[in-house]
């Protein structure tokens, strides 16, 4: 497992322990990365680190893990260049394991490399704020709290539409995986059981991206998911799976199975507005 070199000097900022805060490693017999989180997270945790085990294992992707965490959450700036033998050093790993790690930074827009200049931090405005792996990093850092009302009002807009669109491409082994969730997820919600009821509705929703018929759209589905993952809670973006939720993912499904566009736009927005952080950014549906 990669520790961090105790150096109090090192180019990395901060402390010597200042990493303790961000002890990624593989999960015993799992090829699965974990990280620290809140215990009001434990439910969250369990679920949307999924997604980060498999973009990165080993070395590699724990070290693009950890300097992608700190220079999301400000530990790391531009005011000095990243020196790749001082991150070796500080993460006792080879030079190989942080060149291609800062490459894959770079393509994510976080750093840039220079000649004369050294590879430094990029401002925000140049990251790649779609990334899975970003999206996470900003969830779990100092702009939570703008990283899932950004998300929240990414999916008001995205999520209606694929319903819409999904109406009209519906073919009978979706419709029946699609109720299949469903069934799941009130199974699981009688049960207290918000893992499967959080595994149940991600894949609904990825689903029902992808059957939209829109390529555009079905390339957003992986925005959506990490959305889904980071939402604070079960991937409804509630605290608790709910009744609510359930009922509006089964009018969905009718609609859907009914050819139904506009009835499946109106029971996703109805769904959308569960989560009370959703209300505060878009107005509720208005019964007619």
């Amino acid at each position: 497992m990669m520790t961090a070199a105790r150096s109090a000097d090192s180019g990395l900022a901060g402390p010597a322990g200042e990493l303790d805060r961000y002890p990624y490693a593989e999960a015993p017999g799992t090829d699965r990365v974990v990280a620290p989180w809140d215990s009001a997270d434990q439910d969250l945790g369990r679920v949307g680190r999924r997604a980060a085990g498999s973009r990165g294992r080993g070395l590699h992707g724990q070290l693009v893990q950890q300097l992608g965490q700190m220079i999301v959450s400000g530990d790391l700036g531009a005011d000095r260049p990243l020196v790749p033998e001082e991150i070796g050093q500080r993460f006792e790993v080879s030079r190989t394991v942080v060149r291609e790690s800062l490459r894959v930074l770079e393509a994510k827009g976080l750093v840039s490399a220079r000649p004369n200049v050294g590879t430094r931090v990029r401002p925000v405005s140049d990251w790649n704020l779609l990334d899975p792996d970003i999206i996470e990093w900003r969830a779990f850092g100092p702009q939570r709290d703008d990283q899932r009302r950004e998300l929240s009002e990414l999916r008001w807009t995205i999520e209606p539409l694929a319903a819409r669109l999904a109406a009209g491409h519906g073919r009978e082994e979706v419709q029946q995986r699609l109720s299949d969730m469903v069934e799941i997820m009130g199974h699981a919600l009688a049960q207290g059981d918000s893992i499967t009821f959080s595994r149940a509705d991600a894949e609904f929703h990825s689903l029902l991206i992808q059957v939209a018929g829109n390529r555009m759209l079905e390339h957003l589905s992986g925005i959506v998911s990490a959305a889904l993952q980071v939402s604070g809670g079960p991937v409804t973006g509630c605290d608790r799976p709910t009744e609510a939720s359930l009922v509006h993912h089964s009018r969905i499904v009718d609609a859907l199975a009914a050819g139904d566009g506009a009835g499946a736009e109106a029971a996703m927005r109805q769904l959308l507005t569960v989560h009370p952080e959703v209300e505060r950014v878009v107005p509720a549906p208005r019964e007619h």
